[in-house]
């Protein structure tokens, strides 16, 4: 059988779905192996996964939940420029060697490289192998830059001159979107009518059982009452106290309804009974028996929540988070908040009007979760990486490669 390797950053969020179709790809009988950090990729890929460390235990200028969760004050082009400069290229630069050790080492067929790991498509290229771009979020898909030319300038430079410092230079293409394929984890239902080059392959998500706390209080969900998630993600720890203190304000005073908090940093002051505070929750499977769901837009967490036709209300706060909640609400499945100004009047408002079934909140969430299941997610990401298998080793005709030609063919 063939071999793939799976190229991931130090977030939860990219691992998460390339471990169902890595799973899906092992299931066939063929050789995994993941370049990537260690310790996470076993957490939630198993024990046993073949792992090539590329990232160091613990590492400082590199590490995700400082530098990304630093960037909670940041908005636009000041977030971009922070997290490319301090966490993308400084991580790309430390793996690009140690992902070309695991390439020499596993030989593989095909090198599955996450949008997030720049290092791994670029690594990849300069070897002539075949690479795929693993599209954990929709943002690069749409374009965020486009309308901000001197910005998309920088990141060229910043890109390219990181191209010379780990492939001597060799390679043309954006290595955040393979001309051999794009994998990414959406649909149409959610992603909307942005114009796609044929190899960017929508395969829905990716959603697999992982590793979770199993000391949840399920009898705490007993009963008549709606049940409301409110999760910020872990990386938004530092960012997170005024909201998730007004969302339990919020949450305390609306009848018939009771809320699980997910508090990582203790932000929480006080909570009244039908209020549930957790630093973490088994979220796929709580997830099933939920009626709404607040939180940063996180692309994940939206597919999860929709993937069980829960509506959302979204409150972004940087990054990719706000294009993925303007296609939340534009698909109708939610409603949006500005995430510093979101009052305790403002959330419950928000969240009464999800849960009031006559908006067609839920309904059109309904739909979105039909989208993703029908698409196939991990089963349909491997048929798609399987079909790479017998091609030659260089791209097809009319993919074109280079960040100039991606622009006007994906937009």
């Amino acid at each position: 059988m063939s071999r793939f390797l799976f190229v991931v950053p130090p977030l939860v969020g990219h691992v998460n779905p390339a471990v169902g179709t890595a799973a899906v790809l092992a299931a066939r009988g063929h050789e995994v192996a993941w370049a990537g950090p260690a310790d996470l990729v076993r957490r939630l890929a198993g024990p046993d996964a073949r792992v090539f460390p590329c990232v160091p235990p613990d590492p400082k200028p590199d590490n995700a939940g400082e530098i990304v969760g630093r960037t909670g004050h940041l908005k636009g082009p000041a977030a971009f420029q922070f997290l490319w400069e301090r966490f993308l290229i400084p991580l790309a630069d430390h793996m690009a060697p140690r992902i070309r050790t695991a390439i020499e080492e596993f030989r593989p067929d095909v090198v599955i490289a996450d949008q997030q790991t720049i290092a791994g498509g670029i690594v990849a290229e300069s070897l002539g192998l075949t690479w795929v771009t693993s599209a954990t979020t929709s943002a690069e898909l749409v374009d965020p830059l486009a309308g901000m030319p001197k910005v998309a300038a920088w990141l060229d430079g910043l890109v390219e001159a990181l191209r010379g410092r780990i492939a001597d230079g060799k390679g043309a293409a954006d290595p955040r979107m393979s001309p051999y394929g794009v994998l990414a984890y959406t649909t149409r239902a959610l992603l909307g009518a942005v114009a796609l080059p044929e190899h960017v392959w929508l395969v829905g998500p990716s959603v697999t059982d992982r590793p979770a706390p199993t000391d949840f209080p399920w009898e705490w969900l007993e009963g008549t009452e709606r049940t409301v998630l409110v999760s910020l993600g872990t990386a938004n720890a530092e960012a997170s106290g005024p909201f998730l203190n007004a969302a339990v304000q919020a949450l305390s005073g609306l009848p018939g309804v009771r809320a699980v908090v997910v508090d990582p940093a203790h932000s929480v002051a006080a909570a009244g009974e039908n209020i549930l505070l957790r630093p973490h929750v088994p979220q796929l499977p709580l997830l099933a028996h939920v009626d709404a769901v607040v939180c940063h837009a996180g692309h994940n967490t939206v597919c999860e929540a929709l993937w069980n036709g829960v509506p959302l209300v979204v409150a972004p706060i940087r990054d990719d988070q706000p294009i993925v909640a303007g296609q939340v609400t534009a698909a109708g499945a939610g409603v949006r908040l500005r995430f510093g100004r979101a009052d305790a009047r403002r959330i419950a408002d928000a969240v009464g009007t999800v849960l009031d079934e006559t908006a067609g909140h839920r309904d059109a969430a309904r739909a979105i979760g039909r989208s993703f299941r029908a698409a196939g997610g991990s089963v349909a990401a491997a048929d798609r990486l399987e079909g790479l298998l017998p091609r030659a080793t260089s791209p097809s005709a009319g993919h074109g490669s280079g960040r100039k030609q991606k622009r006007a063919g994906a937009r």
